[in-house]
Formats: C-alpha cells, structure tokens, sequence
C-alpha cells in the first residue's frame, strides 16, 4: 500500500504528466502516466481494504499502525501539487487580503490579475469570491505571506497542513474509537485521503481534524474548550455545522454538559475579528456556497440518476427529500443517546449534487471512531467510488 502511495506520487514528476494542474486547470501531456497513477491509487485501495480485513481479526501494535499511517499520508508531500488548483486558490485568496489590502468575500482572484498567483487559480474560480469560513480565510493570510511569490512554496504549506490535519484526525479516532488500531488505520492507511491531502493540499482535513476535536474534547470532559473546537470547524467550512444538533441532542439524552459559554464566546470573537477584517461581506461567502452547491459534478449521485433516466430537477429533489427524511431519523436517533455523525455525513455525500474526491473526509474519521458499520461500510463504497474523479483521463 505504501509502496503503491509513493508510485503515484512520482507519477506527478515526469514533465509530460497530466497529473499536476497548471495554469487554471490540467495541461495536456501524456495520459499514461494518469493511467498508472489511477492503477496504482486502485492498487493501494485495495491493500487498504485488505489491511483493515486483517486488522479486524488480530491485535497489531498501535505503534506500527500509527507509523504506517504517517508514512502513508506524508509520502505524497514528496510530489508535486496533485490533480486541483485549489491549494493555490487558497493562496490567492490569502495574497488578496495581506499584500493587496483587498476583501476575499468582495473581491475575486480576477481583481488582481498581476499577482503571481493567478496564472494558478483554477479557471472556474477566477471570478468566484470565497466560499470559505472567516476563519480560513484569516488563517490563509500569514499562510500567503510565508510563501511569498512562490507558487511551490504555497502548494507545499497547505500541501503539510493538509497531511497533518488527517494524522491529527487519525490519531483523535483513535483515541476515541472502541478498537484504537482499526480507527487510526481507517483514517491512516486510506489512499484516497493521502493522495488528496498530502498530495492536493485541500482544507477539509482542518475541518475533520476540529470536529473530531471538538467530540475528543467533549468526551472529556472539556465542554467550554469543545464549544471552542466546534466553532474552529464550522469558520473553515460551514458544513460542520450539520453535525452540532446531532451532538447537541445526544449530549442532553445522555445528561452530558456542553460548552455553551465557550461556544458563544468563540462565536462573538471570530464575528468581531472577522467583520473587523473583512466587514460583512464575510457573510456573503453563503452566497457562491449555494450556487456551487447548485452545480452538479459528473460524479455526483443525482448525475448518475439523470444518466439513468430520471429527469435532473427529479433526482435533486428525491435525494434532498431522501437527506432530509434521513436527518430527521438521525435526530430522532440522537435525542435518544445516539448521534450518527459518520452516516449523517455518509448520507450528505450521497445526497450532495456537488462531489469531489476529497469531500470524503468529512465521514472517514467519524466512521473510524464509530461502532457503527453501516457507516463504515458506506464510507468505505464511496471512497473506491472515488477513486476515478479528478484524474486526468
């Protein structure tokens, strides 16, 4: 599996690889290279799954499991930004608050077609404000600042900040998951996480490392400092808050206190620092969030029902009602002592009209931690479903 990780990483060097997106999207050059990488990613899947089978019989050090998963998620650091422009997206947006003096949440990249990161951002986000939570967005400016005018420089900083947020989230599914090893494998060992976050530098990891966070803290038994995690996780992506009255409505069933004095101090400190830094606008970051919610992405499940015949407002309409059906169940199962985070983000993805490889980080460590197979196992088909996205064929 590790072997087959660092195969696709070196499959980005070669000048003619397809595998490393330049200039607003992926250049041409030789779909080779885009062939093996995605057999070998298959490869690498498919010693995972195995991994994880033999896991689930035996008792293995947690050490060699943890280091196994650290090799297998920083390996990819070793390569080129992979298969997305969006680290450098990242980067722009940061450059447009710290050096230019502009607002991400007004502004788009285009506003400032001279900076050196432009020529990277990719083409469709060009003209596209932030999508992302203020507190991203403030983190992005010392981040932008650090890589200066170096677009590797900038692709290798989030490329490390992504990897680290899955080992952190690894390690906290282990920490709180009933069978340690299994849980920090489920995160570590996965390919698809690795080649998407050491290797694409996304920022779904900071979130799924603060939501889990956030549970570790409240398992704990520090609720106000837990209020303060669930703030973090929502700032960087809007998405963890789907999570909160599930964890809320468990919490009361099982007479857990909760942070609310951490949570609503955390929630009054990002406001005042965020609309001191980029005025309201940063509530703005909802609006392109819905239109890019609106787009369907070829390998979005409603896609896939349109392909089979169901009209597209149809199958839209049928899985958000399915979602909707779904959470309320999730609700009801949590004010009884339960909140199945893992399915509820399972069930989000599949209901998504928009979907992208790395967006499985959002139920991979949940369901690592959770004694809950359903999730497990359909976390699990939606990670070799994709598999193929994003690959340059």
């Amino acid at each position: 599996m590790l072997l087959l990780v660092a195969a696709c990483a070196a499959f980005a060097w070669p000048d003619e690889s397809p595998l490393v997106p330049r200039h607003g999207g992926h250049a041409g050059g030789d779909r080779t290279w885009a062939w093996l990488f995605l057999a070998c990613e298959i490869g690498a899947f498919g010693a995972y799954l195995g991994g994880l089978a033999l896991l689930s019989r035996r008792r293995p050090s947690l050490r060699a499991v943890a280091a196994l998963a650290a090799a297998v998620q920083l390996v990819p650091l070793g390569a080129p930004l992979l298969l997305s422009t969006d680290a450098w997206t990242y980067w722009d947006y940061g450059r447009l608050a710290a050096v230019h003096g502009r607002n991400p949440y007004r502004d788009p990249p285009r506003s400032e077609p001279v900076d050196p990161a432009y020529p990277y951002v990719g083409s469709g986000w060009r003209g596209e404000t932030s999508v992302y939570g203020p507190g991203f967005t403030l983190a992005s400016e010392p981040i932008a600042l650090a890589a200066g005018r170096s677009s590797p420089a900038a692709a290798w900083l989030y490329k490390s900040l992504a990897a680290l947020g899955i080992l952190a989230a690894a390690a906290l599914a282990g920490r709180l998951g009933r069978r340690p090893a299994f849980a920090v494998a489920f995160v570590g060992w996965n390919p698809l996480l690795a080649l998407h976050f050491g290797g694409g530098g996304h920022n779904d990891s900071w979130m799924a490392a603060l939501v889990c966070a956030a549970l570790a803290l409240g398992t704990g038994g520090r609720r106000q400092a837990a209020g303060v995690a669930w703030v973090a996780a929502i700032s960087v992506k809007w998405v963890a808050v789907v999570f909160l009255p599930l964890r809320a409505l468990e919490a009361r069933a099982r007479g857990r206190p909760v942070g609310h004095l951490g949570f609503a101090l955390a929630t009054s400190a990002l406001v005042v620092v965020a609309t001191a830094r980029y005025g309201v606008h940063w509530l703005s970051a909802f609006g392109p969030l819905a239109r890019n919610a609106n787009h369907e992405s070829r390998f979005a499940i409603p896609h896939r029902l349109e392909q089979l015949g169901l009209p597209h407002p149809a199958g839209i309409v049928l899985l958000a009602l399915g979602f909707a059906a779904a959470y309320a169940g999730l609700l009801r199962a949590a004010t009884r002592g339960r909140a199945r985070l893992a399915l509820c983000a399972a069930l989000l993805l599949v209901a998504a009209p928009y979907l992208v490889p790395w967006y499985v980080a959002w139920s991979v460590p949940l369901a690592a931690m959770e004694e809950d197979r359903l999730a497990q196992v359909l976390t699990l088909a939606l990670c070799a479903y994709l598999l193929r996205p994003a690959v340059p064929l």
